[in-house]
């Protein structure tokens, strides 16, 4: 998550200082991402360091009133970083993911019942953001789409454990030995509505 770009767009809105950008980010998140507002403040002075925002130079708004705003690079800045997709070509290193590949070759772990387990965790996780969606995300639309986002990463979660277990499987049942191949990785990233 960029909070450089977030802080970013909510300046391009108008002026405002630290607190107050702490806020309206979470506003807008949907409270679901917390933002401590020493994160909030060094992201700014990186900011301005960086020519993107200019505080105002009174030493009387130094501290928590100290205010911001965005330049022109900054704003130039914001407007490439909402066009450019997020360099998705190198898969991420997800933590789940790394457990199964570990788990494959370890001496004394069933992989399918890591899979199985981590598998029934998510169906609990999804369940639960289903509730808030249905308690909650009809008042606040932000919210809802950080719940649908999440729903959506979780079912694609069970559903790569389904197909790798599947995968394992096989593999078993063949005693699939072949020596792994480089994996192409797709090309970097475009901008969106650029021509290039």
């Amino acid at each position: 998550m960029s909070v450089r770009h977030a802080l970013l767009a909510l300046l391009s809105e108008g002026p405002k200082y630290g607190l107050q950008l702490r806020q309206e980010f979470e506003a807008r998140t949907g409270e679901v991402w917390p933002l401590n507002v020493g994160q909030v403040y060094t992201t700014l002075q990186r900011l301005e360091r960086d020519g993107l925002v200019e505080s105002d130079d009174s030493a009387a708004n130094e501290g928590p009133q100290k205010g911001f705003h965005i330049t022109e690079e900054g704003a130039a800045e914001l407007a490439d970083w909402l066009r450019t997709p997020p360099d998705l070509s190198s898969p991420p290193r997800d933590e789940l993911v790394i457990k199964v590949l570990v788990a494959i070759d370890l001496p004394g772990v069933d992989v399918h019942e890591v899979v199985q387990l981590h598998r029934r965790y998510l169906v609990e996780l999804m369940q639960q953001w289903t509730r808030l969606k249905e308690d909650e995300s009809r008042f606040d639309l932000n919210f809802a789409l950080v719940v649908d986002a999440e729903l959506f990463r979780l079912d694609s979660l069970i559903r790569w454990l389904d197909t790798a277990d599947g995968r394992l499987k096989r593999a078993t049942v063949e005693g699939d030995a072949s020596v792994p191949q480089p994996f192409p990785l797709p090309k970097a990233r475009r901008k969106v509505g650029v021509k290039q």
